[in-house]
């Protein structure tokens, strides 16, 4: 049997297959190497996992794609999973981008996105990336992410760019205060998650012009800064992520604006991965 799983900074998504069929799936909260130790990764994956499957022991075989799964932190998840399922022979951990170009492009060539709690983007030769604009996370970077969006949203709403109803509406619906807000963002842990789930407010917001031109904007930086390094206009762009699923329509204005043919948006590359098993 062979474990597939899709790992972000919010959700990881299981999958067991036997060969064309799937025989388990579960969806555990998010593992970030960069942001756990290894302690608390080891727990997610044992607690949510591996004490809930009776298949456990059968598993042969692991792909692991992951946010943060990157030089020393591949190693640590290897491990960790070695411990774990201890009739796995070969465990293959990669970074998320990977599994999101082999998911949204197979074998072609193209430029391949990531846009959830975070954001990444690879070119991609149809094989292997070929070059990764580094993303930098929701501080320095990740333009275009659910945690940047959110970081701009509540800023556009104490200084001005958005509607003072728009702002009571928010704070009323979430029952948070400016305090709450600081408070989360500053002295409490993962607040790229906080900043993200956000999200679900805007969406539900989008006919306010404002919020609107601000989810565009944030696409359209993801591009700037990230996308256009590559220098290949030509090529398709995939997407794969919520944010880029449930804000489809903007992401393709934004895209078109800044000259590029967005081919795919999923939401998740899951169900890709397991057709390639």
């Amino acid at each position: 049997m062979k474990l597939i799983a899709d790992s972000g900074s919010t959700k990881t998504d299981w999958c067991v297959t036997d060969g064309e069929y799937i025989v388990s799936r579960v969806v555990g909260q998010g593992i970030n190497p960069f942001q756990q130790t290894g302690e608390d990764v080891e727990n997610i994956i044992r607690g949510e996992l591996v004490d809930k499957m009776e298949c456990a022991g059968k598993i042969s075989e692991i792909e692991f794609y992951g946010a943060g799964c990157r030089d020393d932190k591949v190693l640590l998840l290897e491990r960790i999973l070695r411990k774990l399922f201890v009739n796995a022979g070969r465990i293959e951990v990669c970074s998320d981008v990977l599994g999101a170009a082999r998911a949204l492009l197979g074998n072609r060539e193209g430029i391949a996105c990531i846009l959830g709690t975070g954001a990444n983007s690879c070119l991609y030769d149809g094989r292997r990336i070929t070059a990764n604009v580094p993303p930098l996370g929701y501080i320095l970077g990740d333009e275009g992410s659910g945690a940047v969006l959110g970081r701009l949203f509540i800023n556009a709403m104490f200084k001005g760019g958005l509607s003072p109803a728009l702002r009571d509406e928010f704070l009323a619906e979430t029952g948070l205060t400016l305090a709450d807000i600081i408070n989360k963002v500053y002295r409490e842990p993962l607040a790229n998650r906080f900043l993200a789930g956000t999200s679900v407010f805007i969406h539900d917001h989008l006919d306010d012009k404002d919020l609107s031109a601000l989810v565009v904007e944030n696409f359209k930086s993801f591009f700037r800064r990230n996308v256009d390094l590559y220098g290949r206009r030509d090529l398709p762009v995939g997407a794969v992520g919520s944010i880029a699923y449930y804000y489809e329509e903007q992401l393709r204005a934004a895209a078109e604006e800044e000259g590029y043919k967005v081919a795919m948006v999923i939401k998740s590359p899951m169900d890709s991965l397991v057709k390639m098993a």
